[in-house]
């Protein structure tokens, strides 16, 4: 398995992750549903993001960006293709990733 580091764009994952978060990312390993994931769509092919996995879709997994006002996900893309699985974030707090807040129904 491989290690990369990734760095984030965007507001779609705030407040886990900001716009030039760095987090550490592995190659191979399988998801879970909550994990941060690093994903491509077919219908965007050479664009990574780095979502959320909420569960497997068909032959790829549901994946939504933590910020429901600034994320372009599943809901509009639909199944996406998991890449690699954000474990740290490496800069500028290093640890781990915070789990999603809940959504207002």
């Amino acid at each position: 398995m491989r290690w990369r580091r990734v760095t984030v764009r965007g507001p779609s994952m705030s407040p886990a992750l900001a716009d030039g978060d760095v987090v550490l990312v592995r190659f191979g390993a399988r998801p879970r549903p909550g994990d941060v994931v690093l994903v491509t769509w077919d219908t965007r092919p050479g664009q990574l993001s780095v979502k959320r996995a909420e569960h497997p879709d068909g032959d790829g997994w549901h994946v939504r960006g933590d910020n429901p006002y600034g994320s372009t996900d599943s809901a509009a893309l639909g199944p996406a293709r998991v890449h690699a699985v954000a474990r740290l974030r490496l800069w500028p707090r290093p640890g781990r990733i915070p789990a999603p807040r809940p959504r207002d129904p």
